[in-house]
C-alpha cells in the first residue's frame, strides 16, 4: 500500500517535502515526528471524506496547502502572544483546531461544531493521535457555557471561514478570558465586514502568506473594549 506521506505531489515532490518546504517558509519550528502527524491527519481525513463530504479539496497536494499550510499560516503571530487555552469555533475537519494542537502539545485546544458527523471525526482523530490536550464539544458556540460545557473561557477563539466577524464575536463573546483575542481566519477581508457591535474593536488586520498558495488571505483580531 502506498504511504499517503510520500504521495506524487507536483513538480516531483512528495507531500512530506512540500509541508516541510512550506513549514520553513513560515519560519516555524515544526519537528520530523510532527510533520508525519500531520500528514497522517490529512489521510485521515481524506478517507472520512469519500464517505462523509467534509471538504471539497480532494487533491493530496491541494490539501497539504489548503487545509495544513493555511491552519499553520497564523502560528507566528498567535505563537507571541501568552496562549494557553484555545477554542476553534465551527471546527469542521479540525482546521485550524487539531493542526494547532498536535504542534503545540502545550496548549489545551477545544473545537467546536454543531455538526455530529464532524465532531464524531473530530472525536475519531483524537484518539487516533492520542492528542490528549485536545477536547471536542458538540453544540451552538453560544449555547456553550463556562463551568458546563467547556471547564474556563480561552485566551484565543480562532475560526476559519465561520461566520462574518460581527457575529463571530458575538457568538462566542461569553467564552473569552479578559485580557483574550478573537482571530478570524479570512480570504478577502471586506470592508463591510469589519464593522463590530460595540464593546469591540479590530486592533489588528494581517495579510498572511500561506506558502504555494495564490491567494489573498487574511488574519483579523479583536479585543474586548467593554
Amino acid at each position: 500500500m502506498t504511504d499517503p506521506r510520500r504521495t506524487a505531489a507536483g513538480g516531483g515532490n512528495d507531500l512530506a517535502t512540500l509541508l516541510a518546504d512550506g513549514i520553513r517558509q513560515l519560519g516555524l519550528s515544526i519537528n520530523d515526528e510532527q510533520q508525519a502527524r500531520l500528514l497522517d491527519f490529512q489521510a485521515l481525513l481524506a478517507k472520512w471524506n469519500a464517505s462523509l463530504q467534509m471538504t471539497s479539496i480532494r487533491d493530496p497536494r491541494q490539501m497539504v496547502i489548503k487545509h495544513l499550510l493555511d491552519s499553520l499560516s497564523i502560528l507566528p503571530r498567535l505563537d507571541r502572544e501568552p496562549i494557553s487555552r484555545v477554542l476553534d469555533v465551527g471546527s469542521g475537519g479540525g482546521l485550524p483546531g487539531v493542526v494547532l494542537a498536535m504542534v503545540r502539545p502545550d496548549w489545551q485546544v477545544t473545537v467546536n461544531d454543531i455538526v455530529h458527523k464532524k465532531t464524531a471525526f473530530l472525536t475519531q482523530a483524537r484518539a487516533t493521535f492520542k492528542l490528549t490536550n485536545l477536547t471536542v464539544v458538540t453544540g451552538r458556540v453560544e449555547s456553550l457555557v463556562v463551568g458546563k460545557e467547556v471547564p474556563a473561557p480561552f485566551d484565543a477563539i480562532v475560526s476559519r471561514a465561520f461566520a462574518e466577524l460581527s457575529d463571530f464575536v458575538t457568538l462566542a463573546g461569553n467564552l473569552l478570558a479578559p485580557g483574550g483575542s478573537f482571530w478570524a481566519m479570512k480570504g478577502v477581508a471586506a470592508e463591510n465586514e469589519l464593522t463590530l457591535p460595540a464593546g469591540y474593536e479590530l486592533v489588528e488586520r494581517l495579510p498572511l502568506s500561506v506558502p504555494f498558495l495564490d491567494a489573498e488571505r487574511h488574519l483579523l483580531r479583536v479585543k474586548v473594549t467593554a
